[in-house]
């Protein structure tokens, strides 16, 4: 009887151990969750950080992956496409270009990219004359118009085309020139290198004519 108590200590020591074994497996399995639950929560919470720092987080390249959108505009996008050009860009002046003889004067007008970087130009500029008469905006020529890449350093001319005051009389005084670029709103005055006036006429449309981008002088060069 004594052996067999023994023998049944013995197995209860046995299980005691083993049980024990056990519940140490599971323990150092549970202890290896919180890594795993702690790395997702700062995998989650670097991006969370990124998006609300950075305009959605960096990309394997280092770059900005959602912020380059922003700077589209005044750049090239996420895409590579070329921005449009912007005024604070383009270095605006003007000057004389009528040919002796002709029944109409112009003024060339030169666009040159400053900005650092190739920008897109498309449409017609905005152009307003400032007079004694008060302000005269231009009509287009209805001339179709090209997209075009300016190209950093390069220019662009337009020209806009006006009756020469041959009456003899004072006309219509101009003492100012406005231009705004293609899909801009800030615009540029410039002194007014043409005629010093206009003919006074019936008021039935305006006199002076805007051609688009590469209308005038050397075009895109």
């Amino acid at each position: 009887m004594r052996v067999r108590k023994l023998t049944f200590a013995a197995l209860a020591v046995a299980a005691g151990l083993s049980l024990t074994a056990c519940q140490n497996g599971e323990d150092d399995l549970g202890q290896g969750a919180p890594p795993s639950a702690s790395g997702a929560a700062s995998a989650s919470g670097g991006s969370g950080s990124g998006g609300a720092d950075q305009g959605g987080g960096k990309g394997s390249d280092g770059k900005d992956s959602g912020g380059q959108g922003a700077a589209a505009g005044s750049g090239s996008d996420a895409n590579g496409r070329v921005g449009k050009c912007r005024t604070d860009e383009l270095e605006i002046t003007a000057s004389d270009s009528t040919v002796g003889g002709d029944t109409e004067g112009t003024v060339a007008v030169e666009l040159k990219n400053g900005g650092g970087r190739d920008c897109l130009l498309s449409g017609y500029a905005g152009v307003d004359l400032k007079t004694s008469e008060g302000p005269l905006s231009a009509v287009r020529t209805g001339e179709k118009s090209t997209p075009m890449t300016l190209k950093d350093g390069k220019s662009v001319y337009f020209g806009v085309s006006y009756p020469v005051n041959d009456t003899g009389g004072t006309g219509v005084r101009i003492t100012g020139l406005v231009v705004t670029p293609p899909d801009e709103t800030k615009s540029v005055t410039l002194d007014w290198p043409g005629g010093a006036s206009l003919p006074v006429t019936d008021g039935s449309g305006s006199p002076v004519k805007v051609g688009p981008m590469g209308s005038a002088g050397q075009g895109e060069g």
